[in-house]
Order: C-alpha cells, then structure tokens, then sequence
C-alpha cells in the first residue's frame, strides 16, 4: 500500500511505549521509515500535553495528536490546542461525593495546562513521580478552572470495581459523562461522548484526512473506539481480551516492536 494514504495512531502506555516506558530502536526505524515514504504517524493517548509532550518529542511528531483520551487534538509543532471538550460543571459535584464515599481514593482534575489533585494515594503519588509532574493540591472547590478536560481516578486494581459499580448504579453520573477503565488502575470521566475514536474523527476532519486509510493500535478498554473507528484497528498481543476481540489484527507485545510489525503489515497489503 502507498503509505502517502495511510494515518497510523497508537497508544502510547502499553503499546508504543514498553514496560520501561520507552520506544524500542525496533518501532522508531519503522515510523522513520514510514513517515519517510510518505505516511503519517500521530499519538492518541489518555495523558495530557505535559505527560505526553516528552514522546511527541522523542517521535519528532510533526501533526497534531489526540490528548486526553480524545478530550483534545493538540499541535505539538505549534505548541497550541486545535480543538477541546470539557465536562459539564455536575462534575465537580460528582468527584466531591467520589472522595465523600472512597476516602482513600486518588483523583486528579486535568485542564488546558494544569492538573490539580484534590485527593492523593501512593498510587497518584507514584504516577506524579514517574511522569514527572507538578499538580497543585487542593481541594475541589479551591480548583480555579472551570474548564475540566478530564477526570482521573486512581485506585488499588483489586478494588477498583467497587468504585464503577458505585457510578454505574447512578444514572446521573452516567448521564454527564464518558466512563472508561484506562489501566487496572485507573478509571476516567471524559465528557459525554467523547473518546479516542472520536478524537481521532476530529483530527481527521481537522488535517482534512477523512478519507484516509486508518489504522488504529491499542491495549486497553480505553482504545476500543479508536480500533473500532479505523479502517485497520490493531491489538498488542498484551491487549485486554475484548480489545483483541475488537481488533482486525493481532501483532506482537509492546515490549517487542508491535508498531513495527504494523509497519511491515500495512506494507504488504
């Protein structure tokens, strides 16, 4: 296939990025060699500009890319947001009675520039640690911003069900908002429709690619509409099962240069 009609997006944590948190010499040979024929490779990823900017450079990412998990489209070249939606104000009510309820739950409040932490655990504490981040604490109505990207929640994988069974029993919180489970870890309230595959439709229609060749490429609950969206939707071997149910094809773990086999697939068709 002529890669000059071909749009690749992937994941960042548990597809591009190993275990380690890094891109194998593997991938990177093949998104050069891709981009250099012409194609075009761009990120959608749950994390925000700060946490996601260190990859953007590290690819040497020259369109824009999906942000919180489909919240924004975001121009790392121009260092500006194209496009953003924002949570209904509810949801500042919603995330006090979620810490009312779950003491010792973690929740972070993310916005254009700025995180905010209302409520911490040693999981968000170690989160904030290996991404180098520098939340403002707070309590929830001292967050300043009314502008919410996104809400995310960090909890303990072995209870974590007890917090979705405890929004999916309140038809107002499913009402004003997306839920999805991003890691074992974590749980996130986007606004009411949105996800990566939407965010993904909105970056198209911004470059004017829609009638692009897509392919999309994931691990977790949180990349099934982007699988489910793109022409092609790929699953790592190490993908949650209903994600590889979802996925047209299957290549290797993240930790074993999935993006390039995807490379050498699209290649071939």
């Amino acid at each position: 296939m002529d890669f000059g009609k071909v749009i690749i997006m992937t994941d960042l944590d548990g597809t591009l990025l190993t275990d380690e948190k890094k891109i194998t010499e593997k991938d990177m040979n093949a998104i050069n060699r891709f981009r250099s024929k012409g194609g075009t490779f761009t990120l959608a990823t749950g994390r925000g500009y700060s946490m996601a900017y260190p990859v953007a450079e590290r690819v040497g990412l020259d369109v824009p890319a999906v942000i919180f998990n489909g919240s924004a489209v975001y121009d790392f070249k121009e260092d500006k947001f194209l496009w953003h939606s924002s949570l209904k104000p509810s949801s500042r009510d919603i995330v006090k009675e979620l810490i009312r309820e779950f003491p010792d739950i973690a929740v972070e409040v993310l916005c254009e520039d700025k995180v905010y932490v209302p409520s911490i655990n040693e999981i968000e504490r170690q989160h904030l640690a290996l991404e180098s981040v520098q939340p403002i604490l707070c309590g929830v109505d001292e967050i300043e911003s009314t502008d919410w990207l996104k809400v995310l929640i960090a909890y303990p994988p072995e209870a974590i069900q007890n917090i979705i069974d405890y929004v999916n029993a309140r038809a107002e919180f499913l009402d004003c908002a997306h839920w999805v489970r991003s890691e074992n870890h974590y749980y996130e309230m986007l606004p009411e429709g949105v996800n990566k595959g939407s965010g993904f439709g909105q970056l198209l229609r911004i470059m004017d690619r829609t009638d692009a060749f897509t392919v999309g490429v994931g691990d977790y609950n949180n990349d099934l509409e982007l699988i489910q969206l793109a022409k092609l939707g790929v699953a790592v071997d190490s993908a949650q099962p209903e994600v590889k149910n979802a996925a047209d094809l299957v290549v290797c773990d993240n930790n074993s240069g999935a993006i390039a086999e995807v490379v050498d697939y699209i290649e071939r068709l």
